[in-house]
């Protein structure tokens, strides 16, 4: 098996079993969406606008203790985080907006509760956090529009909508498992998720590329080929490479997220460490899952002739001209072979 995956000669019906991949899809994004809806995302400060204190925990404090302190200040609802970086622990002060003769009692009885004499303070206001905020979705929209045009200029129409699907896939998934686990969204996590979005376009274009070549191919052997047939078969040859791709780029993330956060405590790499994960993992899915699928999906409604799963890469799945209804990308008719010189 192992051989064949290498050498591409496998036979998966991919495209023949895209009920179930867009099932497990729908699951996920229910889900993503679900949790989006109900547990909402954990906006930094960056985006919210707000005051940030640090201090190092010298009395060795609980967050019950600490929100005490700071209930004459009317501050006693402010989010409170103890983090452990290995060798100190620091305990996080989280507060909205709040005016300058506050935020300077907010640092005092922080301070004087945890028994520190230094402390690291950030703070954004409401409309710069707006600012930061829409500068971000801004961004994500002008890269789906670009590569939506590349795509199509490249390729054809079908192709960039197959990829758009795939990328909002990866993106509802990936903001549903930050809302569901709390954790913060920062400027590095909107930086992980445009490079993870750029992985799966990546790994979808490979395997579009390759479906183009095929069609090419068919074409100038003076063959007819059936766009399903393509597509499956073109995922098979690429199959090994996406996996050993994904599988390369998650081991070294991996590591940073279990052993540089969890293990040696380097929290500031969780946010970004994690996004990168499960962005990759997500899109590897929808490279092959997903993309490919709603492609021929695509196709079908424009005329492609079904493929049984026992024709799909036996040569049975080839037309001679004028045998039965094909497919060609942007739906243009067939062309005529070449005429080759001797």
């Amino acid at each position: 098996m192992m051989g064949r995956l290498y050498r591409g000669e496998t036979e998966f019906d991919f495209v023949g079993n895209r009920t179930k991949a867009f099932i497990v899809s729908g699951i996920l994004i229910a889900g993503s969406l679900g949790a989006l809806i109900f547990n909402q995302l954990n906006l930094g400060v960056d985006f919210s606008g707000g005051t940030v204190v640090e201090v190092e925990n010298v009395n060795a404090i609980d967050i019950g203790q600490l929100r005490d302190a700071l209930r004459p200040l009317g501050l006693d609802g402010a989010q409170i985080q103890e983090l452990d970086s290995g060798t100190r622990k620091v305990m996080r002060v989280q507060t909205e907006a709040i005016s300058d003769t506050l935020q300077e009692e907010l640092i005092a009885a922080v301070t004087e509760a945890a028994g520190s004499t230094e402390s690291s303070v950030t703070s954004v206001g409401p409309t710069f956090g707006r600012d930061i905020a829409s500068s971000a979705i801004r961004a994500l929209v002008i890269f789906l529009v670009v590569i939506a045009i590349f795509i199509s200029l490249r390729f054809e129409v079908a192709m960039a909508a197959g990829a758009l699907a795939a990328l909002f896939h990866d993106l509802v998934i990936t903001a549903g498992v930050y809302a569901v686990t709390g954790l913060e969204v920062t400027p590095a996590t909107v930086i992980a998720i445009l490079t993870i979005l750029g992985y799966s376009l990546y790994d979808t274009v490979v395997v579009f590329d390759k479906v183009s070549e095929n069609l090419r191919a068919e074409e100038d052997a003076g063959r007819i080929p059936h766009y399903r047939s393509v597509i499956n078969v073109s995922m098979n040859q690429v199959l090994m490479r996406s996996i050993n791709t994904s599988l390369t780029s998650l081991l070294p993330i991996a590591s940073l997220l279990i052993v540089g956060s969890l293990l040696l405590g380097a929290t500031t790499l969780q946010d970004f460490a994690l996004a990168l994960f499960v962005g990759i993992a997500a899109g590897t899915y929808s490279s092959i899952f997903v993309a490919s699928p709603v492609l021929s999906l695509l196709k079908d409604r424009v005329g492609s002739e079904p493929i049984s799963k026992a024709d799909v890469g036996t040569g049975k799945d080839t037309a001679e001209p004028g045998t039965g209804p094909v497919t060609r990308p942007g739906g243009a008719a067939p062309r005529a072979p070449k005429k080759r010189k001797r």
